[in-house]
């Protein structure tokens, strides 16, 4: 009793404190420490994911760096013959280039008694003016200069013998590698006017001979040309006469005497 008499003693002269307010920061308080709870709680969480997911990030930098070494060869490979090469070549543009190649040879031996030996087909492995693939392009050594140029550089007559060689080689390399295909006729339009001739020695000659030697085996040669020289050399032909009704083709022996007609009759 003396306890609270002297309690209520001491309280006596003070006034009651308001609860309510204390109340509300002690509310206010314990949410902010509920928040604060969850957001460590989160925090936690996120930190594990995180923590997972390097752990995996790193399993998967490890698996890649294997694979990009037990790869790379083939990676190499790959590149290579995608066209990253000295030579910036595809591996398809250097199988048809091997193929060209056999080509060139077979035309150079069409070619070469034809320009008696000057001229000679060859493979130019950088690509003219942008255009073409790299490693097709078609070179004319020039055995008088002992130097490689352009077919562009060729004259009419000149590139007019160098078409006639490549499609001569393209048919024999194409029969040679097929057994089954046999390419025994050809013919051949026009061209010859652009070709010199000089007493039996000129390119006109030489070609003639070339397309000559063609029919000793099985293989017959067409020409369609206006030139004298040429229709003289045609053993069996047709030639073909404008009358005032139209046209008249006539069959002769040696397809090499062209008649001036006034009509059929």
């Amino acid at each position: 009793r003396t306890t609270w008499q002297n309690a209520a003693t001491a309280c006596a002269d003070r006034e009651r404190p308001d609860l309510a307010p204390l109340q509300l920061a002690l509310e206010n308080a314990t949410q902010e420490l509920k928040t604060a709870n969850d957001a460590l709680s989160a925090t936690r969480s996120d930190v594990s994911s995180l923590t997972k997911f390097k752990e995996s990030l790193a399993e998967a930098l490890a698996k890649t760096e294997r694979l990009e070494t037990e790869t790379g060869p083939l990676r190499g490979l790959a590149d290579l013959a995608n066209g990253k090469n000295d030579f910036k070549m595809t591996l398809e543009t250097f199988a048809i280039g091997a193929m060209f190649d056999q080509v060139l040879e077979a035309a150079n031996m069409r070619l070469d008694p034809m320009t008696r030996g000057r001229y000679r087909l060859a493979r130019g492995i950088e690509a003219l003016g942008g255009r073409g693939k790299r490693g097709l392009e078609i070179e004319v050594f020039d055995i008088n200069t002992g130097k490689a140029r352009p077919t562009a550089t060729l004259s009419g007559g000149e590139t007019f013998i160098a078409a006639l060689a490549l499609a001569l080689g393209l048919a024999d390399v194409v029969e040679s590698l097929s057994g089954k295909i046999r390419m025994d006729t050809i013919f051949i339009d026009e061209g010859f006017g652009s070709l010199d001739t000089e007493n039996g020695a000129g390119t006109l000659d030489q070609v003639i001979q070339v397309l000559a030697a063609l029919t000793e085996g099985s293989r017959a040669v067409g020409l369609i040309s206006h030139v004298g020289q040429v229709q003289e050399a045609i053993p069996v032909g047709l030639v073909q006469e404008a009358i005032p009704q139209g046209f008249y083709v006539r069959s002769t022996p040696s397809g090499s005497r062209v008649e001036e007609r006034k009509g059929l009759g």
